[in-house]
């Protein structure tokens, strides 16, 4: 089997230097690609003097679903990874791909890092929304076989953050296993700061509720299921921050900003959702795709082309 493995990158150079060490070491066989998005600490430099990395794609935006996109688009691997340049793969991480591969065609492992809700330290976190069980998988530590990248049409574009919950929507419409691989283990690096998918705070609420909302709405449409389980986040959300107010953790201005940001987030979600869903009709749900998309590389050194000369 070969493999290729995106990284994806954003000014995290020698955290990404540390990541790309453990592919060389525990995945040696492996097609790296990384994609830098714009950074300004000396990354692409760093990535150009290793000999380990096959390609080095570079882009102008700072959006993670289109440096992943980037990336799957330049891979040439029968199986396609996805590894946060602050992940570092763990020795027994590429037998978890070959396992994990013989039974699904997407495999998700164990990353380092506080668990979400529903989610335990040997399992995936899995939700029944609308009628569907939806597996979701860390989009930092997921492999997929390419023919199910190419039935996705790559990651959603308009997402700034949430692009892989998305895509775990999508794999369930288009009858594709997530499999949980406790092998497939990575570990983050201790000094990054937590982030949502995307690298937004986990508290830039209006881009929370907004993704939540659009996938939602793009992949079940404005069902009483979709606004109650969008209710409940709010719900939740509000209350943790009341709790903050409470403790002067925060002010009671800024629970109300808060508030603003979640209705307008909410309210744009769902307008957006809506007519995603009615520009895609067809179960891959994607109309910001890889295949809508223009290339986004502002310069390319693929060192497999050098190679081969």
């Amino acid at each position: 089997m070969n493999l290729s493995v995106v990284v994806p990158t954003l000014n995290g150079r020698d955290q990404l230097a540390d990541g790309l060490d453990a592919l060389s070491a525990h995945a040696p066989a492996a097609e790296v690609i990384v994609v830098n998005g714009p950074s300004a600490d000396g990354t692409t430099g760093m990535v150009r003097d290793r000999a380990d990395v096959d390609v080095l794609v570079e882009i102008s935006d700072r959006s993670v679903n289109v440096a992943r996109n980037a990336g799957i688009e330049v891979a040439t691997g029968e199986a396609i990874a996805l590894v946060d340049y602050d992940n570092r793969i763990d020795p027994d991480w590429i037998g978890g791909v070959e396992t994990g591969l013989e039974h699904a065609d997407v495999v998700t492992g164990p990353v380092s890092r506080p668990l979400r809700a529903g989610q335990t330290a040997d399992s995936a976190e899995r939700r029944r929304i609308a009628g569907r069980d939806v597996t979701y998988f860390a989009g930092g530590n997921v492999v997929f076989r390419a023919n199910v990248l190419e039935d996705l049409d790559g990651f959603d574009e308009y997402l700034e953050t949430g692009g892989s919950r998305d895509a775990a929507h999508r794999l369930v419409g288009l009858d594709h296993e997530v499999r949980w691989e406790s092998a497939l283990s990575v570990e983050r690096d201790p000094d990054s700061s937590p982030a949502a998918d995307g690298g937004r705070p986990d508290r830039d609420w209006g881009w929370k509720y907004r993704a939540l909302a659009y996938r939602l709405a793009k992949n079940y449409g404005l069902r009483p299921t979709v606004i109650r389980r969008v209710a409940a986040h709010a719900l939740g959300d509000s209350t943790s921050v009341a709790r903050d107010v409470v403790s002067g953790a925060a002010t009671p201005t800024g629970w109300v900003a808060t508030g603003r940001d979640v209705l307008l987030g909410t309210t744009t979600g769902f307008s957006d959702g809506m007519v995603a869903r009615a520009r895609d009709r067809t179960p891959t749900r994607n109309p910001y795709g890889l295949s809508t998309r223009a290339d986004r590389a502002v310069a390319k050194y693929d060192r497999r082309e050098d190679d081969g000369a």
